[in-house]
């Protein structure tokens, strides 16, 4: 168990390096000075980015979150509380973009127990990932009429990757509806959820509620896909926006193929932490296929980094106030 634990954390690390010198040799190439000059232009502008549109990506998110729960049970604001928190921790930890999904159902215990929180968390992140899916389809049914004869190959790779997406969100709703947590609860302990000797009866209650969920809320999973669905779009609106501040204003249609193609690269990447490079990579190798200055799209990548460095301060912000602290977190007692 310490030696595959010990061969992830050289894995981890060597993805990051990785992804660290392909960054590197990106801004080498395109020119720092370059990659300056934008920032410059964008100027006291960049704190509007800060904010707006990504406030609303949030709000929508949150909403998706929300419609996650069998029936109403936390306020929006705390909820939207807990989802800054736990995306904090998915942003800054090596944990497949999980780690923080157990905090999220932490921070909400003294609302509704953990039998609830928790599978509202495991609805949300596949729902987010189903209106992911569905918005890397919108991507190329905007780009198969717009993209010219000379970058139609760029449909290939999008609808490659679209394959593969519903390959695993079919493979994940199945293994929730087969009661995949009560088999096995390793997969708990690895998000940090720490299991007490119960004879998998926390975990049976866990796999009923995600069962009753899908089976007896198709509204409210309709209402999140839908609400996560948005929050991509609004995605694409922060990516039109940014370039539009940087003075290369791109139709509403590029803005949501560009989105739609880093959506892809962050879920093939999700291994590389922070998608260091990645992203960067995939959106100057987008902005060179759709004829645009691959200078202005990793100016762009990385003002959203500077936007999530920020977003990811505040969720720490909220983890540091008085009792907001997790521990692990621990699946209670039975009752009765």
């Amino acid at each position: 168990m310490g030696e595959r634990t010990a061969s992830g954390r050289w894995l981890r690390a060597a993805l990051l390096l990785a992804g660290a010198v392909l960054f590197a040799v990106l801004a080498w190439e395109i020119g720092p000075r370059a990659i300056a000059a934008s920032f410059g232009q964008l100027g006291w502008r960049l704190l509007i980015v800060l904010v707006f549109p990504f406030a609303v990506v949030t709000t929508f998110d949150t909403l998706g979150w929300k419609y996650a729960f069998r029936r109403d049970r936390v306020s929006f604001w705390a909820l939207a509380r807990a989802r800054v928190a736990g995306e904090a921790v998915n942003g800054t930890t090596p944990t497949g973009s999980v780690g923080g999904e157990a905090v999220k159902a932490w921070l909400i215990r003294d609302r509704v127990p953990f039998r609830e929180s928790l599978p509202s968390v495991i609805v949300a992140k596949t729902t987010i990932t189903i209106a992911q899916s569905l918005f890397l389809l919108f991507g190329i049914l905007v780009a198969w009429p717009t993209l010219q004869a000379h970058q139609s190959w760029l449909l290939e790779p999008m609808g490659a990757l679209l394959g593969l997406e519903i390959l695993a969100v079919a493979g994940f709703v199945y293994a929730q509806m087969a009661g995949v947590l009560a088999g096995s609860g390793k997969m708990l302990e690895r998000i940090g959820v720490k299991l007490s000797a119960h004879r998998g009866l926390p975990l049976k209650r866990i796999d009923r509620a995600l069962f009753l969920f899908y089976r007896r809320q198709p509204a409210r999973l309709g209402l999140s896909i839908g609400c996560h669905f948005l929050g991509w779009v609004m995605s694409a609106a922060e990516t039109w926006f940014i370039l539009w501040l940087l003075g290369m204003p791109v139709s509403p249609a590029t803005a949501v193929v560009i989105e739609a193609c880093g959506t892809a690269v962050r879920f093939v990447t999700f291994f590389i932490p922070g998608h260091l490079g990645a992203l960067e990579g995939g959106n100057v190798a987008v902005f060179t296929a759709l004829g645009l200055d691959p200078a202005a799209g990793m100016s762009a990548i990385l003002i959203r980094r500077v936007r999530e460095a920020a977003w990811i301060g505040l969720g720490f912000l909220v983890l540091r106030a008085p009792g907001r602290r997790p521990a692990a977190v621990a699946v209670p007692e039975p009752e009765g």
